[in-house]
């Protein structure tokens, strides 16, 4: 039986409704102290009709902060804030993951405690700009973390998993992608460090199978995600082999039972896979497990990709944020909104609950 959008599917023992996911994206709408405010609420219920929504990325601890007016997971504050998400996104029979976030070297040290250094795997200072309150300004050294510091981060992942859970999460997804700390271990772009946490690709991705297993732990694996980027340069990053390194990424998860692998398979901002071969078939094929599918995708790529068994669920970015009621007008062949960037990042309701539905 070809799969296709409005099939149900069984991720774990949560029997999702379709199989449109709804992408995590920053929107930096959080409220005071980093916490969920009922704007945040109108706008996650309103794109209920996903089977999935996998939450903007929400740092798990204050030191993992890297833009203004993001969500948290790791104050009473945030938890009770989400607890009015997830309630609502419940009341219309969707499904609600949490992605934990660490920013690492792409933060400011205007946007952390005492004004701290970001943290990275190797002090290696990347090109480009932080998002402060003061605007753009460009990101400086890191400083890179000791190995005795490495079990503290996994013990933050763990404890930002208990607050989701407390929050009322069905699960979390661990960002390991787009120039963020855990991609920033796994890409040899960002790490030469010469302790078992750097070289090989198998030594690259063990603070992410570490984190893994440490979130599992609160969830059960089977309620846990990872989120990859093989390709995407966003924030300074490359790969000198990204097909081994992130074969190898797979590898190294499938044992662990996870409820998915999300793959972002292009660059942020772009539809268009980067001028890089890269055989996505293959690394569906490493890992043992649920796989969605994310980058570019509209109606007919998506239900391509299903029915050939290249992914088991699609995720929809843009779309989902444009279009409350994505499902709906893919099932009727509806036109769809346009999306106004301007509103994207920052602002009130205006470009974030105003979208109409058809």
């Amino acid at each position: 039986m070809n799969a296709d959008l409005f099939m149900p599917y069984q991720l774990g023992s949560y029997q999702l409704k379709n199989r449109f996911v709804m992408a995590p994206l920053t929107r930096n709408r959080a409220g005071e102290g980093n916490a969920p405010q009922a704007m945040n609420v109108t706008y996650y219920r309103q794109r209920s009709s996903a089977g999935l929504i996998i939450t903007e990325g929400s740092q798990i601890s204050p030191g993992a902060v890297g833009y203004p007016a993001t969500p948290g997971i790791h104050s009473a504050a945030q938890i009770a804030g989400w607890q009015q998400v997830t309630g609502a996104v419940h009341s219309q029979g969707a499904r609600i993951f949490l992605q934990l976030w660490h920013c690492g070297r792409v933060s400011h040290p205007s946007l952390l405690p005492d004004g701290a250094l970001p943290v990275a795997p190797s002090a290696i200072q990347p090109e480009g700009n932080a998002f402060t309150f003061q605007g753009l300004v460009p990101f400086v050294m890191p400083r890179a973390l000791e190995t005795a510091e490495l079990p503290g981060i996994a013990e933050e992942y763990r404890q930002a998993a208990q607050n989701a859970l407390a929050a009322g999460f069905d699960g979390v997804e661990i960002h390991a992608a787009n120039g963020y700390l855990l991609d920033q271990f796994i890409r040899d772009g960002s790490n030469r460090r010469t302790d078992q946490y750097g070289g090989a690709a198998e030594n690259r991705c063990r603070l992410l199978l570490e984190v893994a297993g440490a979130v599992s732990k609160v969830f059960g694996a089977d309620k846990v995600g990872v989120r990859i980027s093989p390709l995407n340069p966003f924030n300074d990053m490359h790969d000198s082999n990204p097909q081994h390194t992130f074969e190898t990424v797979a590898r190294a998860l499938s044992p662990l039972g996870l409820a998915y692998l999300h793959v972002m398979e292009g660059a942020i901002g772009s539809s268009k896979h980067p001028q890089q071969d890269f055989d996505f078939k293959k690394l569906r094929a490493a890992f043992d497990g649920t796989y969605i599918a994310n980058s570019g995708y509209d109606k007919a790529r998506a239900n391509a990709v299903l029915a050939d068994g290249q992914a088991d669920l699609v995720a929809f970015g843009v779309p989902f944020l444009a279009n409350p009621d994505l499902p709906e007008r893919f099932a009727k062949n509806a036109s769809l909104n346009a999306p106004d960037v301007s509103t994207f990042y920052g602002g009130n309701e205006k470009g974030y609950t105003d979208y109409p539905f058809m």
